[in-house]
């Protein structure tokens, strides 16, 4: 990766590198401006054009946060999403972090899993210079690694590891972007609490010594691998055909194809290979609700959320827009239904019943559930577009 220079005063240029590459993102901006926000790529109304300029804010926060000044040599774990930075289907009850490194390097991770439901760590492919992930190398869950008493643990991320290996996480050359997860089934998201964090450290095994400082050519280097950020997640991310998204992502609208949780994750860039996934497309008019009924499986963690056609929740600060299984009403025993299923509702406004999901006034968006874990392929959940007057 061409991060700092360890030479930072070899070689000279008339023309700073640094102010190029501004220059470069200026005008990417702007070509994303010109080319993707518009009907082209499916921006026919203000509300749609609003969610792209969200999403570009978005990415403009997370290359300059997350891939701007990065040195793989020294890597270090950045929280990735909050209530204020939604991108790639953010999760108000989890926490993620990410960390640049040198994959033909190794190094020890320290952390405390914090009574978290689960955590694992994931290597991605293809996830460096600030570019998309194309898929996973490999993972490891809490499952895979010992955890004390106090919730401590520490695992060693090497080229040398072997799949199945303990306490290893195998890194590979295409692979030098590590993801971590941490899910929580609270009554209030963890994700809303800006001040909620999970002790992680990560250290290379043999001391490459102190940084230099950031010189023209790794300024300019930054700026570049935020542009490949902002592009990837705009102009240059694909708008794939039904036939080739995975099965569990519905091709009808407001409905689910609860038919492909079988399916392997680790072609999918930042998916958990231990999650069965759902999603369809909503389309939900203002006097509209769309009522989802079904029953979770055994498993570690569970959740549905919404999002809008850019992959962001609306702002779960102060409205409900997901619901884990500590936060749902379940059908009364006695109803036919003691089975802990559910009714849960999206709508525009509160309908009056328990499990209200709040669409935020976004018409058209996506409804995304996670199993994490299953022990069991989940029941079917089963969906209905109805006249919201009609749901209490």
């Amino acid at each position: 990766m061409n991060d700092r220079s360890d030479d930072a005063g070899a070689g000279s240029s008339s023309v700073d590198q640094a102010a190029l590459a501004y220059a470069e993102l200026t005008d990417a901006i702007g070509e994303i401006e010109a080319k993707w926000i518009g009907p082209e790529r499916g921006m026919e109304t203000a509300e749609e054009r609003a969610a792209g300029r969200y999403l570009l804010a978005n990415a403009l926060q997370h290359g300059f946060g997350c891939w701007f000044d990065v040195d793989p040599k020294r890597p270090l774990f950045q929280r990735w999403l909050s209530s204020t930075k939604k991108l790639l289907g953010d999760n108000p009850d989890a926490v993620y972090y990410g960390a640049v490194c040198d994959p033909s390097s190794s190094y020890r991770i320290r952390g405390n899993v914090k009574g978290a439901c689960y955590t694992s760590f994931s290597v991605e492919r293809g996830a460096s210079e600030g570019h998309l992930s194309k898929g996973v190398v490999s993972t490891l869950n809490d499952t895979e690694f010992d955890v004390a008493a106090d919730g401590s643990f520490e695992i060693i991320a090497t080229p040398d590891a072997q799949d199945g290996e303990r306490n290893k996480l195998r890194l590979e050359p295409d692979g030098g972007s590590i993801t971590t997860r941490h899910y929580w089934e609270e009554r209030r998201n963890v994700a809303a609490d800006p001040t909620f964090d999970v002790p992680l450290l990560i250290e290379p095994l043999d001391d490459p010594g102190p940084a230099p400082p950031m010189d023209d050519a790794a300024i300019a280097a930054g700026v570049r691998r935020v542009r490949n950020f902002v592009r990837g997640l705009t102009i240059d991310f694909p708008d794939l055909p039904p036939e080739v998204m995975p099965a569990w992502v519905s091709n009808e609208i407001n409905q689910f194809d609860n038919s492909g949780y079988d399916e392997s994750n680790t072609e999918i860039g930042y998916a958990a290979k231990d999650n069965a996934y759902l999603q369809t497309r909503f389309e939900i008019a203002p006097d509209d609700a769309l009522v989802m009924r079904g029953r979770f499986p055994r498993c570690r963690f569970a959740n549905v959320v919404i999002w809008n056609r850019r992959l962001q929740t609306p702002p779960y600060r102060h409205r409900r827009v997901s619901l884990n299984r500590n936060q749902i009403e379940y059908d009364p025993i006695g109803s036919g239904a003691g089975d802990r299923s559910f009714r849960i509702v999206v709508a525009h406004r509160d309908p009056g019943v328990p499990n209200w999901i709040d669409a935020a006034g976004i018409t058209r968006g996506m409804v995304f559930w996670r199993f994490l874990l299953p022990e069991d392929n989940p029941p079917p959940i089963v969906a209905e577009l109805v006249p919201v007057e009609s749901v209490a």
